[in-house]
């Protein structure tokens, strides 16, 4: 619907359609000529609205026409706008419409003041050397955050999209022109605007959309709340995309190794990173196969436990009521329960029901008889090395669960099977034609300077190979 000339029936269909208390319709002059300045009143800056708007507006005295008014308005962010379904878009989005009586094109006027969070060291990243800032949710704050980073006419920030029926959020595409691949900016903008949906409050709810295999158990996109680790990437050829209202940027194409990688990594010596890498994946191998080992160890291979050791479990199982199966997965749950809890609830709170249930609670249960010492501290020790890899720690704690079953029910020649195929599926597995399990397989030898093993900087003469980028030509495999 085009705007009228008359300015009461742009008025009328306006309250119409913003029936919100928070809607301010005032009534000004332009001139000589009749305005209305629409705006949501909690969100602008009124200041703005009566020294760049109104009080030039005022002293107008040029003719009724779109140039002269718009060298009139002080405002620095001004647009036309000439249907009046678009007039409410830019007021929910936070905008003041001007429409002036006679005239049939509104002006949108950028005066949005939003309240937003200071920038501050992530949660999800702290590191001991290295920069400390991380994204926000407002998405004017982070695209300036990656330009102080990457002061290139390359770097690019793409409006791809807005999403959500009721939300309407900004989607934002950030690359560098020359370096990400064409295919891959195209595919993503497809994508994104084939998602439908109500509402998007994180970018978390975009990043199910995302992926190729739908059901998959195993990210399919990467994430990071840092500018200087999302600066690293789009440098290597990668996306991101960010979301108002989000402080955490996707990134694609998305390796498994990433996670394993550390942002405090590249700021200390390629020696002490190569270390804590192999810890990290010694770690989440551990947290995986000991328990369900333990299981089937203990019903169907006891010739595996050192004798030591044996007699040390047959004395402390002796009157325990459940199986070694059940007593493993009644310890897990009491863990996941405390886990859940510690998170869920106030953060001193919860710092002390963990250390009380933790401590307290299982070394009752083991004095009570209901679960055995070696099973608590198998279970501990599991717990803790999923942590060292934080963002996949849920998909371990599942495959943890599956492993201890097969481990229960068939023993270890059973875990060397899901092993395998566990190992076939990574391998196999492929988002946006990038090898998950890459530079592995396929075997890249020219990227494993950067994945378990941390070489020096010197030697990293070349964008990694494992992604494609126009730099490169494509994914560059070694033969």
């Amino acid at each position: 619907m085009n705007i009228f000339k008359p300015l009461s029936k742009n008025e009328k269909y306006l309250k119409d359609k913003l029936s919100s208390s928070d809607l301010q319709f005032s009534a000004i002059k332009v001139g000589k000529y009749s305005g209305l300045i629409v705006f949501v009143k909690d969100i602008v800056d009124k200041t703005q609205i009566g020294e760049l708007i109104i009080k030039p507006l005022l002293d107008f005295n040029g003719n009724l026409c779109e140039e002269d008014l718009s060298v009139s308005i002080l405002a620095p962010e001004k647009k036309c706008v000439y249907h009046l379904p678009d007039c409410i878009k830019e007021v929910v989005n936070g905008n003041a419409i001007l429409i002036v009586d006679g005239l049939n094109v509104a002006f949108s006027l950028g005066v949005i003041k939003v309240e937003k969070r200071a920038i501050t060291e992530p949660p999800t990243a702290t590191v001991i050397k290295g920069p400390r800032e991380g994204f926000v949710e407002s998405l004017p704050v982070n695209i300036s955050l990656m330009r102080r980073r990457i002061k290139s006419p390359d770097l690019t920030f793409e409006n791809a999209c807005v999403l959500g029926k009721y939300t309407n959020t900004p989607i934002t595409l950030c690359y560098i022109k020359g370096v990400a691949d064409n295919d891959l900016v195209k595919k993503l903008k497809d994508r994104l605007n084939s998602i439908e949906i109500d509402g998007v409050l994180d970018s978390s709810y975009i990043a199910k959309f995302l992926g190729e295999h739908k059901t998959s158990l195993f990210k399919q996109v990467g994430n990071t709340e840092k500018p200087d680790v999302l600066t690293s990437k789009i440098m290597e050829g990668r996306v991101a995309i960010f979301v108002e209202g989000s402080p955490i940027a996707i990134t694609v194409p998305y390796l498994l190794i990433e996670d394993f990688q550390s942002p405090s990594d590249y700021y200390n010596s390629p020696y002490t990173a190569t270390v804590s890498r192999l810890i990290r994946l010694f770690s989440v191998i551990l947290s995986i196969m000991l328990p369900a080992f333990f299981v089937s160890a203990e019903l169907f291979h006891l010739q595996l436990i050192p004798l030591s050791f044996l007699i040390t479990i047959v004395n402390s199982i002796k009157g325990i009521p459940l199986s070694p199966s059940y007593e493993m997965f009644f310890t897990i749950l009491i863990f996941e329960i405390l886990n859940e809890t510690s998170v869920r609830m106030p953060k001193y709170v919860g710092m002390v029901v963990s250390i009380v249930g933790g401590l307290v609670l299982g070394e009752t249960a083991v004095t009570a008889g209901v679960i055995s010492a070696p099973t608590l501290m198998i279970v501990a020790l599991s717990g803790i090395c999923l942590y060292t890899v934080p963002e996949l720690e849920k998909n371990f704690s599942l495959i943890r669960l599956i492993f201890l079953t097969i481990g229960g029910v068939i023993g270890v020649y059973g875990l060397v099977l899901a092993s395998v195929i566990l190992i076939v599926y990574l391998v196999s597995f492929e988002n946006y034609s990038t090898p998950l399990f890459a530079p592995f397989s396929p075997l890249i030898t020219k990227d494993l300077k950067d994945s378990i093993y941390r070489g020096f900087i010197f030697n990293k003469n070349s964008k990694p190979f494992s992604i494609r980028s126009k730099q490169k030509g494509g994914l560059g495999v070694d033969k």
